[in-house]
């Protein structure tokens, strides 16, 4: 039987696993991919889904899936929905809130013109004309109230709506991250809670403020609950008890400040984490509501954390760690008894639902999804060590070694520089930037923490705003020359990639690596500050970031970044072979950034490859371009790494 079925799985998707005995992309692709979906109304169950992803079809097909919080197998389940509360549903069961896309304002040329039917042009008067990886069309998601009330004439029962954000340009769920998390029902269910941005146009561009907003059921009147709270305020929830939470930020225009939890308590606003110095990610009530549960980064991992609500006393909250190891806790699914479901990654695996006993820690794998793939495999060998930076500070750098590691070889090794740029390097496990593929394919692979990552105080997170190309280049290459000491390192094959702050990282370090490197890969990087500022569309990283306007001569912040951090004026020093890849539809870091870096090396006669992706956005999401991106990387460095003389 087990045979029938590894043959089976090998027909379905062109290839066997009895051979299989490191990652490769192909089998990269293969793995389902688990995503929680929450605990059964009884309590009893998790509910999940796996995608799975078709080379042929160029897409993905989930199933879903129930299994026994108490263990046992997965049982198929064709209706989900049946099984769970849906939170937009009210408590009374009578109302419910949808999203809804609604058009607010003429875009098109043939909607501002009707007698120009065929006219294909938009008309912009402001600034945020297009968003990630859309052009502004006029259209923005509402919440949309539906309730059944007798009709004021007739008596008879008729179905009214309402949109919350009538004739308002602003998004709820917020774009383009924002979800169903964006709207809460009060417990008694006389309001509605939403997260939206109200703010148009170039203060859009410029702002962070997010707000959370009442909706009053019986009057229809609005309130800001959040007035005066300058940051991101998101992810309103409510205990057991009625009190409500949500994450929030401190400072508008900083999109990775601290993130806070924050509940309404009946004195006002209190801030529970604000003495802790690290950043939260998510957090869920405990059933009881005394306390909340909580992931954050720390020391190079996710961990699971809970901080208690005090309510009405005026004890001091207490934040306890109640998770460590190596790996990341990505979400938590929700609480039965003592324990609590979360998902759970780390570099040689990808995600699986465990549950978690929260007053010991002790955690037990609940979905295996891939554990037959993944006992096939011999696994990388992953390394941390303590390095000390150019400032005398330590700073956490992860080795990852390839496997069946040989301590006498000489290895090829990469340097990765990771994105964000303050996005924590962890226990992640990415279906691109794969650490596991990597080392499979014969690389030692170095990922320092360096400047600008959660997980080590708040002051090291922020040290990197105004200062892109300035201490954390040192980390790098701090972190590079202490692992090139050790023997198994070729240091006549290392090699430079990364994605987004790490693109921007390989074309800055292109121009300063004096030699060090034998290749580099770049993708959608920034290579020129002032197009970049020019061109993208969320003004408040820039402004933040690098410090304001590249025309503010009076802004020395500002200055010095545009004076000593755009790789672009340092093309003459580059000397290396580089391959660019850029994506048509990130608008975040737009196309002409790649193409401006592919050019100048070109023009300078270095080597180069440019590997464009006209549909893809930040990322790359389509498992054929993936595939290709997988391809061309390693074909990249075994042409101008791996397979040098």
């Amino acid at each position: 039987m087990k045979f029938n079925m590894l043959l089976f799985f090998g027909l379905a998707f062109g290839l066997s696993l009895n051979a299989q005995n490191t990652m490769t992309p192909e089998l990269l692709w293969q793995l389902g991919r688990v995503s929680a979906q929450g605990i059964t109304k009884d309590g009893k169950s998790v509910i999940y889904a796996v995608t799975h992803y078709s080379v042929e079809e160029n897409k993905g097909s989930s199933k879903a899936y129930m299994i026994p919080l108490a263990g046992g197998d997965p049982v198929a389940v064709s209706d989900p929905g049946a099984y769970l509360s849906n939170h937009l549903i009210s408590p009374d069961g009578k109302s419910e809130v949808k999203v809804e896309e609604v058009k607010v304002h003429p875009i098109e040329g043939n909607e501002i013109y009707p007698d120009l039917a065929k006219a294909d042009v938009k008309v912009y008067e402001s600034l945020n004309y297009r968003h990630w990886d859309e052009w502004e069309d006029g259209v923005y998601n509402h919440p949309v109230l539906y309730t059944t009330k007798p009709h004021p004439v007739y008596k008879m029962p008729v179905e009214m709506r309402t949109d919350l954000l009538e004739g308002e340009p602003y998004d709820c769920p917020t774009k383009p991250f924002g979800g169903d998390e964006d709207i809460v029902w009060s417990p008694d269910g006389k309001q509605v809670l939403y997260v939206t941005k109200k703010k148009f146009g170039k203060d859009y561009a410029v702002s962070t403020n997010t707000d959370i907003y009442a909706y009053d059921v019986a009057t229809g009147q609005t309130k800001n609950l959040t007035e005066g709270m300058m940051g991101y305020d998101v992810n309103p929830a409510y205990s057991s008890q009625g009190t409500l939470a949500w994450l929030s930020m401190k400072h508008d225009g900083y999109e990775s400040d601290k993130n806070d939890i924050v509940v309404m308590a009946p004195s006002g606003p209190m801030n529970l984490t604000s003495r802790w110095d690290e950043s939260v990610n998510s957090f869920i009530w405990s059933n009881d509501g005394t306390r909340l549960y909580f992931n954050a980064a720390v020391q190079g991992t996710i961990q699971l954390f809970e901080v208690d609500y005090p309510g009405l006393t005026k004890k001091l909250p207490v934040v306890r760690q109640i998770t460590q190891g190596d790996f990341d806790i990505t979400g938590m699914v929700g609480q039965v008894g003592n324990l609590l479901v979360i998902s759970r990654t780390d570099m040689n695996h990808a995600t699986e639902l465990y549950t978690v006993d929260v007053k010991t820690g002790e955690m037990k794998q609940l979905t295996h999804v891939n554990d037959e793939v993944y006992a096939k495999l011999a696994l990388s060998k992953v390394e941390k060590r303590w390095v000390t930076t150019t400032d005398g500070k330590k700073m956490l750098v992860y080795v990852i070694l390839p496997p069946n590691f040989d301590a006498s070889k000489k290895y090829p090794t990469l340097l990765y520089c990771q994105g964000g740029p303050q996005v924590a390097l962890t226990q992640f496990y990415s279906f691109r930037w794969n650490f596991q593929l990597m080392a499979a394919n014969g690389y030692v692979v170095v990922a320092p923490c360096r400047r600008g990552m959660p997980g080590f105080g708040v002051e090291w997170n922020a040290e990197i705003s105004k200062d892109h190309g300035g201490q954390a280049m040192k980390d790098y290459l701090s972190a590079i020359d202490d692992v090139a000491k050790e023997p198994y390192v070729d240091n006549a094959r290392l090699g430079c990639v990364g994605a987004s702050y790490g693109g921007y990282s390989v074309f800055y370090l292109a121009g300063v690596h004096n030699k060090r490197f034998k290749t580099f890969i770049a993708h959608d990087g920034i290579f020129d500050l002032k197009s970049m500022y020019g061109t993208t569309e969320e003004m408040f990283f820039e402004n933040w970031d690098l410090g304001g306007p590249y025309w503010d001569k009076s802004n020395a912040a500002a200055q010095k970044s545009f004076a000593q951090f755009d790789p672009s004026s340092m093309v003459d020093k580059w000397d290396t072979p580089i391959m660019i890849v850029q994506g048509g539809k990130d608008y975040r870091v737009p196309i002409g950034q790649g193409l401006e870096a592919f050019q100048a090396a070109q023009l300078r006669g270095i080597k180069s490859k440019l590997l464009l992706f006209p549909e893809e956005n930040h990322w790359v999401l389509k498992v054929n371009n993936a595939l290709v991106w997988q391809r061309e990387f390693f074909g990249w460095l075994g042409d101008t790494l791996k397979n040098l003389p």
